[in-house]
């Protein structure tokens, strides 16, 4: 039997409601509220991780650019926030040690941004063996200098299909 969990990252102020708006934003925003609530319909776990920075900076632990989305349906009281301050979801926090506590053994993953804290966790937690699931609509990034966003996404979701990750649409998501 799988045991899954849903991880959220990053779906803070300060990277949504920044300077360069994310790539179909409030679909994604939306995707991600979906799987949340199925989540919790299922009993399943949720984690949800806000990036951080060192104390002084702009995105310090408690900053206004760090908190999670008021959009977004965490639940304060049965869901697991916490900080980070690598791309990696894993590095300096306890999250491994939650999901092998919970015996889980796939992390569905959605949010922000897709080639930096997407790209990195989904590659660690395959190598930590809990089989990620990354939702293909439910994730995003910025424009940059080389790239629209979009093709961000899409090669992000081809070159981590299949030796990284499962990919499946909101939709196809059943938890």
């Amino acid at each position: 039997m799988t045991h899954r969990a849903l991880l959220i990252i990053d779906m803070q102020t300060g990277l949504f409601y920044g300077p360069d708006k994310p790539h179909n934003g409030a679909q994604v925003l939306a995707n991600i509220n979906i799987l949340i609530d199925k989540a919790h319909q299922a009993g399943l776990p949720v984690y949800a991780a806000q990036h951080t920075g060192p104390i002084g900076s702009p995105v310090a632990p408690g900053s206004p650019l760090t908190q999670i989305l008021p959009e977004i349906n965490i639940d304060a009281t049965t869901d697991i926030l916490f900080d980070k301050t690598r791309p990696n979801c894993f590095t300096g926090t306890a999250l491994a040690e939650w999901l092998q506590k919970g015996k889980i053994d796939e992390v569905i993953i959605a949010g922000m941004k897709t080639e930096f804290c997407i790209d990195t966790t989904c590659r660690a937690a395959a190598d930590l063996g809990f089989n990620p699931v990354l939702i293909s609509d439910a994730h995003t990034t910025v424009d940059n200098p080389l790239l629209p966003a979009q093709t961000i996404i899409a090669h992000h979701n081809k070159t981590l299909s299949g030796p990284f990750v499962r990919l499946m649409t909101t939709t196809e998501c059943v938890f």
